[in-house]
């Protein structure tokens, strides 16, 4: 069965240059259908800022073949063995908005689930370049209603130059996440995702662009101190 997995972990500047510049391949790794390396980016941290790409605190999205794959790349790569001594979560796809070339034959949506679950949220987009200021302007309050978010229990960026970023949150219910996407949040400020989103629709950002939305299945390992970063139910 297919499943997703996204990790974290602190590695050597050298294998994040590595991760980034030469992502883990279908073509090189077995089990492996199509992997995203980021370098981690402080949500809400100022454009010009070290905190904006940070070579040692590595991230990977991944989609595999089943769990067994994800064990052996963890087990027998070497960017696995350093991705296997940090965190990662193992997660069940469950609906999509818009698509990715590189990962085509996800289903529209793939499953149901109850508003009180929890839910992990992986969006990947490929940058319009010049567009990059207009999306810092809208996106950088986002990112602050998304980390702060009461909802959350952990929420960032990553970045792979010279265009892609992607976000990943992980949120203690489907509906605290639904309201903050609805600009129906009991916070300060609630209508920055929709305002946000209605922009993109007026004029897109990013040359493609997917949200995805997983049912946690595992969690593994530690995360800066952290674990049991999923809520259970």
């Amino acid at each position: 069965m297919t499943v997703h997995t996204f990790h974290l972990a602190q590695v050597p500047a050298a294998v994040g240059v590595r991760a980034l510049s030469r992502p883990p391949a279908a073509t090189s790794v077995p089990g492996l259908d199509h992997a995203e390396s980021l370098a981690l980016m402080r949500l809400g941290a100022p454009t010009v800022s070290p905190d904006r790409v940070q070579l040692r605190r590595l991230a990977m999205f991944a989609q595999w073949q089943d769990e067994g794959a994800v064990d052996r790349f963890l087990a027998d790569d070497p960017l696995g063995r350093h991705l296997a001594a940090g965190w990662h979560v193992r997660l069940e796809y469950l609906r999509r908005w818009s698509t990715l070339a590189a990962l085509p034959d996800l289903p529209v949506r793939a499953g149901a689930w109850e508003p009180d679950e929890p839910v992990v949220a992986v969006t990947v987009a490929r940058m319009r370049i010049p567009e990059v200021p207009r999306f810092l302007r809208w996106g950088k309050p986002v990112e602050r209603l998304v980390r702060d978010h009461p909802g959350t229990t952990l929420a960032l960026a990553g970045f792979r130059p010279p265009r892609t970023i992607s976000t990943f949150s992980v949120w203690r219910t489907v509906r605290e996440m639904e309201e903050m996407v609805r600009g129906r949040s009991a916070v300060a400020e609630p209508e920055r995702h929709a305002a946000a989103m209605a922009e993109r629709r007026r004029r897109d950002f990013h040359h493609e662009f997917a949200t995805y939305r997983f049912r946690p299945l595992s969690e593994h390992g530690s995360w800066e101190g952290r674990t049991a970063i999923v809520p259970q139910r």
